[in-house]
């Protein structure tokens, strides 16, 4: 008889203080020295963490009416001077996280710094400090308030709310600049000649590289996110589950991601921090954490990969990436990556990572407390993610001419 649990019956164990909880990092070893059936009876849960740059965030508020009332949607409003979305309803906006102030010089200095943007702002606001408001509107009857100056604070908001449609991508590229020129990219400062490889992943405790296959993350599932409670809310945009996959299923290049929300006001700027790239613009680094209850015996063979098992693609970002070119440099191990140095081409190129491990590894132990602690049970998803024989993949914009 095959074995199996279900989260109902882990989450009766965590309150009753008898879950065994262990981190991604940690179940890789116990799998060597017990094996996987014997790891899987005695283990509940496993915690994964990640921290690094996710663009495609933001979050959602409302600021209260003014007195007297005043339309915000169709007019403009600023958050320390960079541009909030108002085109939702009167007093609700929308604030992403690479949003710029208009006056910033973007790359006119090339490189440019874009020292400040909606990250930054975010950051700010869940850290408590005040927030300039700057509004204009053109009036209506209802509505007839045409400016508003002011200062907001997130605990007089009503709600505010993070809301990321696109995070925790599971795996990356490998990015490597083939140029004789620096460039400039979301994947950081590449040198000329393939003279560095930037990665942006977790590796052996990414949440979608512990579950592969999307057995137990799906729709609803309960999450760390910002240092606070979150929850999965949907598949992330650009989801593409059909990639090439090892015989374990890890993904060998980009594939799933999440869209997540959770409750801004129980977060925490250490777990949200406003960050510049340098050349290329504004995002958010994101702390995320997801619980892997272990559920089956392939669940925990899914769970126990390591770094060695996992593999990322190398691109070029100078011409074949902008390009869409689909060719690429080979395939490298995360264990190759975190040593420092990998070889391209005969040449030996020094690694550097966006992601940051040791926060990886903070998550995933904070996790590990909090659900053993008894203050965090799991969530059984109201659905699931399109698996990888789904027929879901992303697919690059068909650009059709306007007739003139």
């Amino acid at each position: 008889m095959k074995f199996m649990k279900t989260i109902a019956e882990i989450n009766e164990k965590i309150k009753l203080g008898k879950a065994v909880i262990v981190t991604g990092e940690e179940v890789i070893d116990i799998v060597r020295e017990k094996g996987v059936k014997r790891a899987a009876q005695e283990i509940d849960v496993v915690t994964t963490g990640t921290f690094g740059p996710m663009c495609s965030s933001g979050m959602y508020f409302n600021l209260g009416h003014t007195k007297p009332r005043m339309k915000l949607g169709g007019g403009r409003t600023t958050l320390n001077d960079v541009p909030a979305y108002t085109g939702l309803a009167a007093v609700d906006l929308f604030l992403g996280a690479t949003a710029m102030p208009d006056d910033d010089p973007r790359n006119r200095n090339y490189p440019g710094e874009f020292n400040y943007g909606g990250g930054h702002v975010i950051e700010e606001l869940v850290a408590g400090k005040d927030i300039r408001v700057e509004s204009t509107a053109y009036g209506t009857d209802c509505y007839p308030r045409k400016k508003l100056s002011t200062y907001i604070n997130i605990k007089d908001l009503n709600e505010c709310v993070l809301f990321n449609i696109r995070n925790s991508y599971q795996n990356y590229n490998v990015a490597i600049n083939a140029s004789d020129k620096t460039i400039y990219t979301y994947m950081g400062v590449l040198k000329p000649r393939i003279g560095n490889a930037n990665f942006c992943s977790a590796g052996q405790l990414s949440p979608l590289l512990k579950d592969p296959l999307y057995r137990t993350i799906g729709i609803g599932t309960k999450i760390f996110l910002g240092g606070g409670i979150g929850y999965v809310a949907w598949p992330g945009t650009q989801f593409n589950p059909g990639v090439p996959r090892t015989d374990k299923g890890v993904p060998r290049s980009g594939a799933g991601t999440l869209a997540v929300i959770g409750d801004l006001k129980q977060m925490n700027s250490r777990w949200l921090v406003g960050t510049s790239m340098l050349g290329y613009g504004t995002t958010m680094s994101i702390g995320i954490g997801i619980p892997i209850p272990i559920l089956s015996e392939e669940v925990m063979i899914n769970a126990a990969v390591p770094d060695a098992e996992m593999f990322a693609t190398i691109i070029d970002y100078s011409d074949d990436y902008p390009n869409m070119k689909p060719v690429n440099y080979g395939e490298v191990s995360y264990a190759a990556l975190k040593s420092g140095k990998i070889t391209i081409k005969g040449k030996e190129v020094p690694t550097g990572s966006l992601s940051s491990y040791s926060r990886a590894q903070e998550i995933a132990g904070t996790l590990k407390e909090w659900i053993k602690a008894g203050k965090f049970e799991l969530t059984q998803p109201v659905a699931s993610l399109p698996g990888p024989d789904s027929g879901v993949k992303f697919r690059p914009l068909n650009e059709r001419p306007i007739e003139a």
